[in-house]
């Protein structure tokens, strides 16, 4: 069993920047792609970046390509979300999410075994 817990989130204006946290309990973690999606009220599950179990290669949206960057320090259990020049239209809650039956990552919701609680991320302008 791995537990995700998300931290990092808060709000900061446009053009600002929030690095969030993933921590894993759990020996195996290393082995697991992990992504992070985001969401709001109404609206699906949106993938935003996944990172496979060995640091690379990483993945990204459209949207945040070149804004946002996902790591991982597997010594820690802990996968990061740098975002940078944030945009009011990435306010969300954002989720971190670990593949257990596949070490590489997908951009599908249903693709992933645990979930964290998600930590909210607002973006004024």
């Amino acid at each position: 069993q791995v537990q995700l817990v998300e931290s990092g989130g808060g709000t900061v204006q446009a053009g600002g920047s929030l690095r969030l946290s993933c921590v894993a309990s759990g020996r195996t973690f290393s082995r697991y792609g992990v992504g992070w999606f985001r969401q709001n009220p109404g609206k699906e599950r949106e993938f935003v970046a996944g990172i496979l179990w060995n640091g690379g290669p990483t993945y990204y949206e459209d949207s945040v390509k070149g804004r946002f960057i996902i790591s991982r320090d597997n010594a820690k259990n802990t996968v990061y979300l740098q975002m940078g020049s944030l945009k009011p239209e990435d306010t969300a809650d954002y989720y971190c999410a670990a593949d257990a039956n596949d070490p590489r990552v997908g951009s599908r919701s249903d693709e992933y075994d645990y979930w964290g609680q998600g930590t909210q991320v607002t973006v004024s302008s």
